[in-house]
């Protein structure tokens, strides 16, 4: 990422995940861990372990970045209700990212894909999925990028089934996500899949979040609102929840 001066606290627990991440000036700290039945009980001390190790209050912070979705719909209400109540306590503005960008920022991290189908286990037979690429710094989205991974198409929920008999796919070389372990008939269409991250992490919606962020994008807390993209809200819950 690029040295942006900023103070920015990212949070997420939209899948079986649960991450916090703090960009500090140029400096990035982290904590992840998979535990469906633990969001509620570790993202507060994620983010107090944070602060603290940076010497930071909330009230020093420019913004918070969150998790918007799409993923389970209990933990994308507890990534934003976390960060609407954190960004109301310290008056921050929220910056909502993509979970499917996220995942897709850390194929380009960890995996150094210039492009990527993100995919997420949607439960029900479905997967969550969306197609990004790299950004050049004019904008366009061919591979000599800046580091952020930008859609390249829309994001959608659909049967995997589905996906393989349309033509989407085919432009990506780089596949990630839990879906791609729930499904691995998804993973015939790439030489590539991105295996160390089943899950978005935190960090990964700080590229998306910083960017916001200087095009001055962010929201009052209550104006935040989550992307669940199916039109009829699942209550099926993850493992233990």
């Amino acid at each position: 990422m690029t040295r942006i001066s900023a103070k920015i606290l990212a949070i997420d627990t939209a899948t079986e995940a649960c991450s916090a991440a703090l960009w500090q000036d140029g400096r990035l700290l982290s904590r992840y861990e998979v535990a469906p039945r633990g969001h509620t009980d570790l993202i507060l001390p994620m983010v107090a372990e944070l602060l603290a190790e940076s010497e930071l209050t909330l009230n020093q912070l420019d913004a918070i970045a969150f998790g918007r979705g799409p993923g389970s719909f209990t933990g994308v209400r507890i990534t934003l209700g976390v960060a609407q109540g954190l960004a109301f306590g310290a008056d921050l503005p929220l910056l909502g990212v993509s979970n499917l960008q996220a995942l897709a920022q850390g194929a380009y991290r960890v995996c150094r894909a210039e492009s990527a189908l993100a995919a997420i286990d949607a439960r029900m037979g479905e997967i969550y999925v969306g197609g990004f690429a790299l950004r050049n710094n004019d904008g366009a989205s061919d591979g000599e990028g800046d580091g952020l991974m930008i859609s390249t198409d829309l994001e959608q929920v659909l049967t995997p089934s589905d996906w393989l008999a349309s033509t989407a796919g085919q432009g990506w070389t780089v596949g990630v996500g839990s879906g791609f372990v729930t499904y691995p008939e998804l993973n015939a269409r790439y030489g590539e899949l991105c295996t160390a991250l089943p899950y978005p992490e935190a960090q990964d919606l700080l590229p998306q979040a910083l960017a916001m962020w200087q095009q001055g994008l962010g929201v009052a807390a209550a104006e935040a609102v989550p992307v669940y993209l199916r039109d009829k809200v699942t209550w099926q819950k993850l493992p233990g929840r």
